[in-house]
Parts: structure tokens; sequence; C-alpha cells
């Protein structure tokens, strides 16, 4: 008799590609979503077809995590190098040709526009994550100074750019897989206070610093003058000074449960510059309040941490340092947003995960997730055993 035999149904052929995923995780971005696309409905429904790409950049942002989470932690590592190289190497080629901007040369025409630091937000941390990796348990203070220098590289050409934000962003993902590595303590904390004294010392000195007439060596004078409008924003209030102002007037104006739903003034009479984008973490706060804020930081809190968990339950080093590289990606992400728009960061264009609009940044963010979302899902995969033909070699 010919055999039979059952033909799986397809929920049994679809759901192994979502075993191991992390559930945890998948309702925390269910929530931040959500709370997206309310945020983006209020500030940008008379904004042209902003709320409907706004949905259209998640979805695509899903289906990439989706995809990269098929991926295991060790082919992802295959790719660091190379995914590397081709970041600085368009990084170089931006320097020598790219396209001119708003007074910044930050893209390049390769058949489509590109903004390849936008790329070293994800390679510079995988490219670290190798580097420790290979040097797993024979770590020399060498290694640390090679992996600043691989650090610097992409950062400086970022700068150069300029583009302070994303060179932010790049260089908190790299130092976070430094860190992680085993930086010692006593090299951490030289910086770190020298950063404190000197953040003080122009808090204190900054009716000399930002007179006119003085400039700053290293900083451009844009980003001078952003420093000293954090430090006084009245010095310009119509003009540098006016992205602080609204953005602190709108957040207070929210008070303690907000003004509703698609009722914030300072929203829809426009006060609030680039509400949609950089600014939307102010638009939610005038019509959510601080119950609002509330419920968004604790979310970003819970998917930091929900990614430090991660991280720490890693069989790999590198999978270790790419969870926890992703989860200070997030940390930093929404520290600088919200800082910038509360008035205690310089503004430097970063967007806050989720809500803010921009496709690039959803699909970077995807991207960082699918990573992630391979990491958790190799805890409960084991590693294949090679075939017996090479385990006799």
């Amino acid at each position: 008799m010919p055999a039979v035999f059952d033909k799986p149904s397809l929920p049994q052929r679809i759901w192994p590609l979502f075993s191991g995923f992390d559930w945890p995780l998948i309702a925390l971005l269910l929530v931040l979503s959500s709370i997206g696309l309310v945020a983006m409905y209020s500030s940008g429904y008379d904004h042209g077809t902003r709320f409907a790409d706004h949905g259209r950049n998640m979805l695509l942002a899903a289906g990439i995590l989706f995809v990269v989470a098929q991926i295991p932690p060790q082919r992802l590592m295959a790719l660091a190098v190379p995914l590397y190289l081709l970041g600085v190497g368009l990084l170089v080629a931006v320097a020598l040709f790219g396209i001119t901007k708003k007074g910044a040369q930050r893209w390049i025409n390769v058949g489509v526009v590109i903004q390849p630091s936008e790329l070293m937000k994800i390679a510079m941390p995988l490219m670290l994550a190798w580097w420790f990796q290979k040097r797993e348990g024979q770590l020399r203070a060498l290694d640390f100074v090679v992996a600043g220098v691989l650090l610097m590289i992409p950062v400086g050409l970022i700068m150069k750019q300029p583009d302070l934000g994303t060179s932010l962003l790049v260089m908190a993902a790299g130092l976070s897989v430094i860190f992680f590595a085993g930086l010692p303590w006593k090299l951490v904390a030289p910086p770190v206070l020298l950063g404190v004294i000197g953040i003080g010392l122009v808090v204190w000195f900054e009716p000399r610093l930002c007179a006119d007439g003085v400039r700053w060596p290293v900083l451009h004078d844009y980003q001078q003058q952003r420093i000293c409008t954090l430090l006084d924003p009245s010095r310009d209030p119509l003009g540098k000074g006016f992205h602080i102002i609204q953005g602190m007037i709108a957040i207070g104006s929210g008070g303690v449960w907000g003004k509703g739903f698609m009722a914030g003034t300072q929203t829809h009479l426009e006060f609030i510059p680039e509400r949609t984008t950089d600014f939307i973490f102010a638009a939610f706060s005038e019509e959510f309040g601080l119950a609002g804020n509330l419920l968004l930081i604790v979310c970003f809190v819970l998917l930091v941490w929900r990614g430090l968990a991660i991280a720490a339950g890693a069989g790999t080093l590198f999978g270790r340092l790419m969870a926890g590289a992703v989860a200070m990606i997030f940390f930093t992400y929404t520290f600088v947003n919200m800082g910038m728009v509360s008035g205690i960061l310089p503004v430097v264009g970063v967007p806050l995960p989720f809500v803010s609009y921009g496709g690039t940044a959803m699909t970077t963010l995807g991207l960082a997730l699918g990573v992630l979302m391979s990491v958790a899902r190799s805890r409960h995969q084991p590693e294949r055993e090679p075939p017996e033909s090479l385990q006799t070699l």
C-alpha cells in the first residue's frame, strides 16, 4: 500500500518562522507604534499624507524586522566587515562628491539618493561586536585602542558633513559596544569627569563664551549657536531660540492630563516647528500632558530593559554586544529627542522612535530590532551540528 503522509496546515508551516520571538518585546513595540500613530494623526492629519506614510513606514519596518530576525547571529556577524567597509567607502565618497542641501553635504547619488551615515548606525556596532568576538579571551588594552580608531573614522567623516545628531548616535552605539566588551572603569571615569567639568565651565562662563564675535574652535558656527541658544533661548526668541521656547511652552501648557486629543493650540496653530518630526514630543505633551508622557517614558524604559535582558541571555559575546548596543541606541534616540525638545540638550535633529515621521529612521529602527530579535531567537534554537562527513575531518 502506498504510504499516506499528513500535509501540514498553513499555520503549522508559518509558525516556525515566529518560533523564539520575544513576545514581551513585540507587545512593547505594538504599544509604542499605537502611540506613534495616535500622535501622528493628531499632529499631521492636515499635513499632507504624513499619517498614511507613517503607517506605511511602520509596516516596512515590521517587514524588515521579520526578515532580519530569520538570520542567525552567526550570519549577521559575517556581514559586519563588508557593511562597515561599504559604509566608510560611501562616507568618503560623500566627502569627495556628495550632494549638498541646506549647507550640509550628507547625500550621494548611486542611482538613488541615499544618506550613508544612516547605514553606520547599524554597521558600526556590528563591526565592533565582530572585533571583540574575534578577540574574546585575549583582550588587551591595544584592542580597545583599535576599536576606538574603528569608531572615530566614521564619526569624524559624519561630523565633517556636518551632521552632529547622526554622529552622536553612531558614537553612542559604538561606545556602548566598547563598554559592554569590558572597558575598565579607570578608563571610563576620567573622560566622564572631564565632560562634567567642561559642561559646568561652559554654563558658568556662558556670558563670555557666547558674546558676539567669540568663536569656538572645532565646532561649526551653527553648532556653537545651538549650545548658546540652549543656555539662553531668550538671546534670539524669534530666531534660533524659537524652537526651544515653543517646545517648552507646549510641554508646560499640557499640564497633568493634557488639553485632549487634537485639541493642542500650540500644535494646530503651528507655533511648534517640525511638529511631525523632531518636535512631535512637544505636540504629544501638549495634548496628553504629564500622564501621557509618563506612559511613553515607561514604554521606552521597558523597551531598553528588555533589550538589555536579551543581551544578558545571549549565548555568544557577539550576541550580547549587539543586543546591548541596540538597547542603548533606543535609549540615546529617546533621551536626546526628549532632552532637546524640553530644553536640556541642544537641538540636533534626532527623531523620537516610532513617533516621529521619517522613512529612513524607521527603516534603521526596524533593522536594529531585527538584529535584537535574531539574538533573542538564538537563545531558543540550539546550534546545528555539522554533518558527519565534516566531523571526521
